[in-house]
């Protein structure tokens, strides 16, 4: 586990994302970061695993079936890369900063979704919010939105 975020952090692993084209690289990109979230403190719970679902069904509009497709390509993306900048890269280019915070709060509702925020999760949160180009000011109001956003649920 060390040793994965380690790599990870430091950029190593140039494992390459399957070539797609347009939306379907957007969607396994941002799908493989919240995988990638949910997986830093070495679970993927049941908890995660919705929330996940609720959050790429709403964001890019899928079908159940096309949920579980994209998750099972995120995993398997995840599971050969510890590569974030392919997914980041990605991202920033095709996303606006708006909907670079979007999936920053949808980031963090996944990192929040177990009930406490692990300090592997913490440490990746900031290296995402940094290779999104998303500043602290906005990375900490989407964090503040995904904790209210889950409270509210959770009532």
């Amino acid at each position: 586990m060390i040793e994965r975020l380690k790599a990870l952090l430091a950029g190593k692993d140039a494992g390459a994302l399957v070539a797609r084209k347009g939306g379907e690289a957007l969607q396994v990109a941002a799908a493989a970061l919240l995988v990638e979230a949910a997986l830093m403190d070495d679970t993927f719970d049941d908890s995660e695993r919705a929330t996940i679902e609720q959050l790429l069904t709403a964001r890019f509009d899928l079908s159940a079936d096309e949920v579980a497709t994209l998750l099972d390509e995120a995993r398997s993306q995840v599971t050969s890369s510890s590569q974030l900048f392919g997914f980041t890269r990605i991202i920033a280019d095709a996303f606006d900063n708006d909907q670079r915070i979007e999936l920053m709060e949808m980031l963090w509702q996944v990192a929040y979704a177990d009930g406490e925020l692990h300090d592997f999760e913490a440490s990746l949160m900031r290296r995402l919010a940094g290779l999104l180009h998303v500043s602290d000011h906005d990375s900490g109001r989407a964090r503040q939105a995904a904790r209210t956003r889950l409270g509210q649920l959770k009532e």
